[in-house]
């Protein structure tokens, strides 16, 4: 198994948000790997988990990570925050994306769960998607 291939994936995943028109046009330039200190912008997209696991086989190297993209917003309802969901899932979902190190050999969207956060003013969406990378 190889982590090795993590921080470019994050790297890569981050960089094709933050210049996808669609989701540019939703949320601006609120895409953060950390959210910044500070009051946070009502609508924010962030990257959040990763799980790895190993997918090395005879020819090399390899893992698949699983990772979470959230769409948090104190708008009203989930409508705001489904579209940003939709927008974010087509950037990524089979998006053949070129990493600094390794190789996206697949990308794809596994599974969303939305739900009420911080006494039901917050909503959240959390997309999992799944890479297959070598090297």
């Amino acid at each position: 198994m190889s982590y090795a291939v993590s921080a470019a994936l994050q790297a890569t995943v981050y960089q094709r948000l933050l210049a996808d028109p669609a989701v540019s046009a939703l949320v601006g330039g609120a895409v953060y790997d950390a959210v910044p200190p500070g009051e946070a912008p009502m609508t924010y997209v962030t990257l959040g988990p990763e799980d790895v696991q190993d997918a090395s086989d005879m020819t090399g190297a390899g893992a698949t990570h699983d990772f979470v993209v959230s769409v948090v917003t104190g708008e009203a309802g989930f409508h705001g925050a489904k579209e940003i969901a939709a927008a974010i899932s087509d950037a990524l979902s089979d998006a053949a994306l070129v990493l600094e190190r390794g190789t996206l050999v697949a990308l794809w969207f596994v599974r969303a769960k939305a739900r009420r956060v911080e006494k039901g003013n917050t909503r959240r969406i959390d997309l999992t998607f799944r890479a297959r990378v070598e090297g």
